[in-house]
């Protein structure tokens, strides 16, 4: 009877906590369904999406499809680059619901090795690039494989190309794919954004003091215009004539700027509007140059005043870097056969981007000519001023006016202890409640009806770059017509610099409210194995992980059969267990 009992209320307590359990089970759920949580446990948080990020992908109100061209054997970096990109597209799902699809193909699945060359074809007319990786066979031999690592991102009958992979000058295969799994949510997320985006903002190209034209800015304007409307024109002193623009870029000015139209784009900032400046404050003409000499002057563009009162002097000097571009000189003797060999030309600074600025992190050196250099005002107060661009470490400056030749590279050649600068600011952002440039000056014979000053303006940002040639392209002028070179493309070199990212980076972050340009700034460690360390201590760590988790998992199933006896032998001898009561 007893034993009986016994058994009847261990059967009664196994199916309590049975019971217990599914309902806490069942409970546990509920609270998840009703209320939505994720908890990220990764010291970079690169689990957790930006809250921006988060609202695009819940509000979409239509389908989009993301096609990623990035399956099938790939060596472990890709494998890797192919997991980061797997994980973002199911944290963008949880939040996209069924508005949010992906889906990661091999364009080479099923296709012979004939037809790879029409598939390669036919992606790269879309605008997906492809790069090539070298990987072991089973035998120990090196193959190489072209991949895609991009993805065509569709939203409406629309399909935008998105090359994923970043290959920035300089630095390591493992830095290049961790600088672009980094950046992976702000590629991902600025293309969605633009391709859902109903309302077009509007950038213009500020004309009539001789600034490039459109064929010189095409390149970047085609670019911009992907997200943007861009629109050209002149001031002509109209008062609010650039109040619908997000943005205004002044590309290379030659001419001085009237007062009027001084004075409009003054007011303009002062409403809370943006500026990007780009001025030459030397000119050196170019076209004399070709001849072997050019002069160099001062470039007379009045703006100074306006420059100097939102805190930064353009001073009008030339920066000569060691760390140049190089252009083709023929150092043939005269009447011999042309001989034209690359020489570094200090006039033309590879200038460093700042790491630490979202608008500058991970891309290449930017490529400038006849660059001058920034002083920041300290007395402007209230304005936080950031260094975008600085030359090398070894620099110097030429006064001007001077005389510049060809000849100057062959016959110096540079020495080290000339160089005595350093880190010189040459692109500088500007962000804050500017002061006018227009308190207490008297404008009342160029206004028939002059507007009230604004003198203290709304916060905004300006950027203030010392080289006009920064944002040119090179243009190929042939019978047929004119050739538009990538900017920061250089023909000589065939280098690629990073000219075109960093004004598309600077765009963005200046005229974009949102500030999604943030995302660039997250920074993932990346956490390499020394190759050293493993070579020396191979052997101890393939015993370690060999027999530590064999003797592991031997010692928790002794442990687990030894209570599952202990404790079934109690069951069996209910009497023994609970004799002490009866006696």
């Amino acid at each position: 009877m007893i034993k009986g009992y016994i058994k009847k209320k261990l059967l009664t307590n196994d199916l309590t906590m049975l019971a217990g359990t599914i309902a806490i089970l069942l409970l546990v759920n509920l609270i998840s369904y009703r209320f939505f949580f994720r908890v990220d446990l990764t010291a970079e948080k690169r689990y957790t999406l930006a809250k921006e990020t988060r609202h695009i992908i819940h509000n979409l109100d239509d389908a989009i499809l993301i096609t990623i061209y990035l399956e099938g054997e790939l060596n472990i970096p890709f494998s890797k680059f192919q997991r980061n990109i797997r994980d973002l597209m199911e944290e963008f799902k949880i939040y996209g619901g069924y508005k949010f699809q992906y889906e990661i193909v091999n364009p080479f699945e099923d296709v012979d090795q004939e037809d790879q060359e029409k598939v390669i074809s036919s992606l790269y007319e879309q605008g997906l690039r492809p790069t090539n990786i070298h990987q072991r066979d089973k035998e120990g031999g090196i193959s190489e494989k072209i991949i895609f690592p991009s993805a065509l991102v569709t939203y409406k009958n629309i399909d935008v190309p998105l090359n994923l992979l970043m290959n920035t000058k300089g630095l390591s295969a493992e830095q290049n794919l961790n600088n672009s799994i980094e950046n992976l949510e702000y590629n991902f997320i600025s293309t969605i954004k633009n391709i859902t985006n109903k309302k077009i903002e509007k950038i213009a190209f500020i004309e009539g003091h001789r600034e490039l034209n459109e064929i010189e800015v095409n390149d970047i304007s085609r670019e911009l215009s992907k997200s943007y409307q861009i629109d050209r024109g002149r001031i002509n002193g109209q008062f609010g004539i650039l109040d619908e623009y997000n943005a205004v870029i002044i590309a290379k000015p030659k001419l001085p700027f009237s007062e009027p139209d001084k004075f409009v784009i003054d007011q303009y900032i002062m409403k809370g509007g943006k500026v990007i400046w780009l001025i030459d404050a030397v000119e050196v003409s170019l076209d004399s140059l070709v001849s072997g000499t050019t002069m160099a002057f001062i470039a007379q563009l009045d703006i100074e005043d306006m420059l100097f009162r939102y805190g930064v002097r353009i001073n009008p000097v030339l920066a000569q870097d060691i760390q140049c571009n190089v252009i083709p000189i023929n150092i043939a003797l005269a009447g011999n056969t042309p001989d034209f060999q690359p020489i570094p030309w200090l006039y033309n600074p590879l200038m460093n981007p700042n790491p630490k600025h979202p608008i500058t992190t991970n891309i290449n050196l930017v490529c400038g000519r006849f660059t001058n250099i920034i002083d920041t005002i300290s007395a402007r107060t209230g304005i936080r001023k950031t260094a975008l661009l600085t030359t090398s470490e070894l620099c110097r400056t030429r006064n001007v006016p001077a005389l510049i030749t060809l000849d100057e590279v062959i016959r110096e050649t540079p020495k080290r202890n000339d160089f005595n600068l350093s880190n010189e600011v040459t692109g500088v952002l500007l962000e804050g409640e500017f002061q006018s440039a227009f308190i207490n000056r008297g404008l009342e014979k160029y206004f028939d009806n002059l507007p009230e000053i604004i003198e203290k303006g709304n916060y905004t940002k300006m950027a203030v770059i010392a080289d006009g040639d920064v944002i040119r392209n090179e243009v190929n002028y042939t019978s047929g017509g004119p050739e538009i070179q990538p900017l920061g493309y250089d023909r000589y070199t065939r280098q690629t610099f990073g000219n075109k990212e960093f004004l598309v980076n600077l765009v963005q972050y200046i005229a974009d409210d949102n500030n999604l340009l943030v995302l660039r700034g997250r920074e993932f460690k990346l956490r390499l194995l020394d190759k050293k360390k493993i070579a020396e201590a191979r052997t101890s760590w393939i015993l370690i992980n060999m027999i530590i988790p064999s003797a592991f998992f031997i010692i928790i199933g002794i442990t687990y059969y030894q209570i599952r006896r202990f404790r079934f032998a109690r069951r069996k001898n209910p009497e023994k267990e609970n004799s002490g009561v009866f006696i």
